[in-house]
C-alpha cells in the first residue's frame, strides 16, 4: 500500500477513529467469524481476533473484548441437557479402565469413543464419534436415527482408516461399557488393528470427560440452534461442522491450537483454562 506495511496503513488509519467506531469495526469481525462459528466462546474469538485487531492498530484486550460482547449481547450461554444413550446391562465383556491417571503426551496414543443425541425438527437423531484424546481432533464419525452398534461400528471404521495397525499397537482404545462398544463386531474391528481395549468403571462422566466436552461443543456451539429438518440435512451441517472444528477452532486444552494442528504435535500442550473475565471484579475496580 503506497510503500507502508498493512499493519502501518491500518494504524495511520485508526488514530482518528473513535472508541465507538473501533467498536464497530470489532464487531463487524466477530459477525464474520460467528456465521462459521455461531457460538465461538469469548476466549478463541478474541485468540482470533488478535492478529487482525493488530494489523488494523486496535488496542483491545480480552477483559475489554468480553465487555463488548455483554453490552452486545454476544456472550454465549451454555445449555444443559441430557439424555442416556448407553445402556450397560448386557452379557458382553466389560474391560478395565487404562487410562485412569495417564499422561497423554502424543496423538493416537488414547481414542476415546461416544455417543450423543441431538434433537432436530426430524427427531432425535443419535452421533457416534471417535476422537484422538490428546490433539481433541475427531477422527471418525457416523449419524443415525437409532441407537443401533452398526453405526458406532462406522464411526470406528472412519477412523481406522486413517492409521495403520503398527500405529494401532500404541493404541489405546476408551469408551463407556455401553453394548455398542461391548458387542463382539466392534470389538473384533478394535483388536485387528491390535489396538488395547479400556472402559469406564462406572456412570461417571468424567472416567469419559473428553468424549463428553467434545460432544458438549458440536451440540452447543454448532448444532443446536441450527433447524435440520430431515436425516440428509443433519448429516451435511454435522460434516460441515466437524471440518469447522477440526481445522479452524483454537482449543483451550491444546494451546490454542486447532486439533488439526494439535494433531502435528508431540509433547504436553498448554492448557489454557484461566478464566479471564470476572464481571464482579471489574464494577469493584470502576
Amino acid at each position: 500500500m503506497f510503500g507502508f506495511s498493512r499493519q502501518a496503513f491500518y494504524q495511520h488509519k485508526n488514530r482518528q477513529l473513535t472508541t465507538e467506531e473501533c467498536d464497530q469495526h470489532v464487531l463487524a469481525l466477530i459477525e464474520q467469524i460467528r456465521k462459521d462459528h455461531p457460538r465461538l466462546g469469548g476466549k478463541k474469538l478474541y485468540e482470533l481476533l488478535k492478529k487482525e485487531l493488530m494489523e488494523r492498530g486496535i488496542k483491545m484486550g480480552r477483559d475489554a473484548l468480553f465487555d463488548l460482547l455483554a453490552a452486545n449481547n454476544l456472550l454465549i450461554r451454555k445449555r444443559k441437557r441430557r439424555m442416556i444413550t448407553t445402556f450397560s446391562r448386557h452379557r458382553f465383556r466389560k474391560y478395565p479402565n487404562l487410562i485412569k491417571d495417564m499422561t497423554i503426551l502424543r496423538p493416537n496414543q488414547v481414542w476415546v469413543a461416544d455417543i450423543t443425541y441431538w434433537l432436530t425438527d426430524a427427531g432425535y437423531l443419535y452421533i457416534s464419534l471417535i476422537t484422538d484424546a490428546y490433539s481433541r481432533r475427531i477422527m471418525g464419525f457416523a449419524l443415525a436415527d437409532n441407537l443401533e452398534a452398526v453405526n458406532s461400528q462406522r464411526a470406528l471404521e472412519m477412523a481406522l482408516k486413517q492409521i495403520t495397525k503398527r500405529i494401532g499397537r500404541r493404541l489405546i482404545h476408551h469408551s463407556d461399557r455401553g453394548i455398542q462398544y461391548c458387542c463382539n463386531e466392534y470389538i473384533r474391528a478394535v483388536e485387528n488393528y491390535h489396538i488395547r481395549i479400556s472402559m469406564t468403571e462406572n456412570s461417571d462422566p468424567l472416567e469419559n470427560s473428553i468424549a463428553e466436552r467434545v460432544n458438549g461443543i458440536l451440540k452447543q456451539e454448532y448444532l443446536s440452534h441450527q433447524p435440520v429438518r430431515t436425516l440428509q440435512e443433519a448429516y451435511v451441517l454435522l460434516e460441515k461442522s466437524i471440518f469447522l472444528y477440526n481445522y479452524k477452532r483454537p482449543h483451550l486444552s491444546c494451546d490454542m491450537l486447532s486439533p488439526n494442528e494439535a494433531y502435528s504435535e508431540f509433547g504436553p500442550l498448554e492448557r489454557r483454562w484461566k478464566n479471564y473475565y470476572d464481571p464482579s471484579k471489574r464494577k469493584e475496580k470502576k
